[in-house]
């Protein structure tokens, strides 16, 4: 009788083994009730499926800890999500040792400390010995294991955002201790000091250390040898030059502003006040340039790489597209920024795929396969203004999808779950492909997300799909860019820098390469067959600088008062040297 209770609660487990599965999800609003009669815990025979690969199990507010039994259950497990859960004050008993463990994603827990015999596991042997990606974030961790480096010494990514930490571990930045980490986010802390040991990072990429209490960058940053992207806005520094200068400032000059000896006094002092003026001077030529539109911008832009991204700001557009966010999201998927972007080239050779791909590759990476963000885009002259970014139930969602016909959005999912069904039993394990991997993230939400636009007409269903009605083609030439998040604001706005920045690059790439257009008939036929004016795309001149203009979207409130406008001053902030930004 107990193991038949057990098989009726947990069908996914016999489900799983009966097939041999090697990935796992587990949630949804009846998992919170099987967990707590489990005490709490996973249900044991989940550690009897050895052949796991991928376990998730997010969303359940009774689950406090894994349970005895994880390590020595499932040895192969490469991921491991264990997403908006309770785990906590720490993990008893300790997760490890998982040998070929990969990416562990603790985020959105109630952590406060892993001390050894409740953290991630041993540190002598490595418990996580082939760790790369570890995300933390979003917990109430106080301190971080000082035996963090010996337990994951491989790891590549720590994501440290939205916790209590004053301060990292000294044996964090040992020498050769972390030999490949190269991102480290720690934002939304309580951060007092920053050790000058930091550049043993050899590996270290991107550093954000934003919204939290330092006083002082060390100089010896700057001897990081790979770093790209620095972010320490929200920092009340002692060098107020130095202050300004992360506001708005890209990473290779406040890095110069330490090597030669910055923070407001001592060595190279003079050096780094000329370095401040001639920042101060180029920045007053680009202005200049913007209210004259003479010739030297395109001779900067040249010497830029041709790169050029000019900020509109919404006083200087005569129809500025805005946002209204209605109340009801903020349970559901609370942030978005939007952008327009006029300009694109898209219609040469493979141009299209690419920002295609080019989309897909920022979901896996910088989005976390659309669990972190969600990104899409829109054939500006299809999208009617004023938008209304709501939530509705399943069943009074109406959209047409990519590809589609019209359906509601409990129809759509429901289709869409049972393709998945279908390619799991083709291909004989859990994993499937396309929009049926982002089925889960919906799970538990009585209303689904939704941008909506003046005629009534759903364009967008995040994280899921698009509309066909503002489906991008090869004739797209301005787009109407939205980001949207249950995580937070911040990501939004470093997805959509990440996209607005990867798009410039593409338009060089198109203009250098004068590939043959292949526009076809389909295609042509969709715009009744206008093609764009190169008078108003600014990218059509062959022979000049590749430009795209950006167009400053408003965030409100119904009551209409400012939530959030894109770009700000200070976003795109960490353009490439060859990138340069007009505002």
């Amino acid at each position: 009788m107990a193991a038949a209770a057990v098989s009726e609660s947990w069908p996914e487990l016999e489900l799983a083994e009966r097939e041999r599965r090697r990935e796992l999800l587990l949630t949804g609003p009846g998992l919170e009730e099987r967990v707590r009669a489990a005490g709490g815990q996973l249900p044991p025979r989940l550690f009897t499926l050895p052949l796991l690969h991928y376990l998730e199990v997010s969303g359940c507010g009774s689950l406090r800890a894994p349970g005895p039994g994880l390590a020595q259950g499932l040895p192969q497990l490469h991921s491991l999500v264990l997403r908006r859960n309770a785990l906590g004050p720490g993990l008893s008993p300790e997760l490890g040792p998982l040998p070929a463990l990969r990416v562990l994603d603790l985020s959105g827990n109630a952590l406060e400390a892993l001390p050894p015999g409740q953290g991630l596991g041993p540190a002598e042997p490595p418990g996580l010995p082939q760790l790369q990606s570890l995300n933390l974030s979003g917990n109430r961790l106080r301190e971080l294991p000082a035996d963090l480096a010996r337990c994951a010494p491989r790891l590549q990514s720590l994501n440290l955002t939205g916790n209590c930490l004053d301060s990292f571990p000294a044996e964090l930045f040992r020498p050769g201790a972390l030999p490949l980490l190269s991102e480290l986010a720690a934002a939304d802390n309580c951060l007092r000091e920053l050790s000058p040991d930091i550049a043993h990072l050899a590996s270290l990429k991107t550093l954000d250390l934003s919204n939290n209490q330092l006083s002082e960058i060390p100089a010896e940053l700057a001897d990081c040898p790979k770093l790209k992207e620095i972010n320490f806005r929200g920092n009340k520094l002692r060098d107020k030059r130095l202050e300004k200068m992360v506001s708005g400032c890209q990473t290779r000059s406040i890095l110069e502003y330490l090597r030669v000896g910055g923070r407001g006094g001592g060595k190279g002092k003079g050096r780094a006040e000329g370095s401040e003026k001639e920042e101060s001077r180029r920045k007053r030529r680009e202005r200049k340039q913007r209210r004259e539109g003479g010739d030297g911008e395109e001779q900067d832009v040249g010497d830029a790489g041709r790169l050029l991204l000019r900020v509109l700001h919404v006083s200087e557009n005569p129809a500025p597209l805005t946002v209204r966010v209605s109340p009801e999201v903020r349970d559901v998927r609370p942030y978005i920024v939007g952008a327009v972007v006029r300009g694109m080239d898209l219609q040469p050779g493979n141009a299209l795929k690419r920002f295609l791909t080019s989309q897909t590759k920022l979901h896996e990476d910088l989005c976390e396969k659309r669990t972190a963000a969600t990104l899409a885009t829109h054939e500006l002259r299809a999208v009617k203004g004023p938008l209304l970014y709501c939530a509705r139930p399943p069943h009074d969602l109406k959209i047409v999808p990519l590809g589609r016909k019209e359906a509601k959005a409990k129809e759509l999912v429901r289709q869409l779950q049972l393709e998945a069904e279908e390619q799991r039993k083709q291909k004989k394990r859990q994993s499937v492909s396309g929009l049926h991997r982002y089925l889960h993230l919906l799970d538990g939400n009585e209303n689904y997300p939704c941008l909506v636009d003046a005629d009534g007409d759903v364009i967008s269903f995040p994280p899921i799909t698009n509309s066909e009605k503002t489906k991008v083609k090869k004739t797209t030439s301005d787009l109407f860019l939205e980001v949207t998040s249950a995580t937070s604001l911040q990501i939004c706005k470093d997805v959509m820098d990440a996209l607005i920045l990867k798009m410039a690059e593409m338009n060089k790439y198109t203009l250098e390469n004068k590939e043959e257009g292949s526009l076809s008939d389909t295609e042509a036929d969709a715009v009744s067959g206008q093609l764009p004016d190169p008078r108003t795309n600014p990218s059509a001149g062959k022979d000049g600088p590749s430009l795209l203009v950006v167009e400053q979207v408003r965030v409100l409130d119904l009551e209409g008062s400012l939530k959030v406008v894109y770009p700000s001053k200070a976003d795109l902030a960490t353009a490439p040297p060859h990138v340069t930004v007009v505002r």
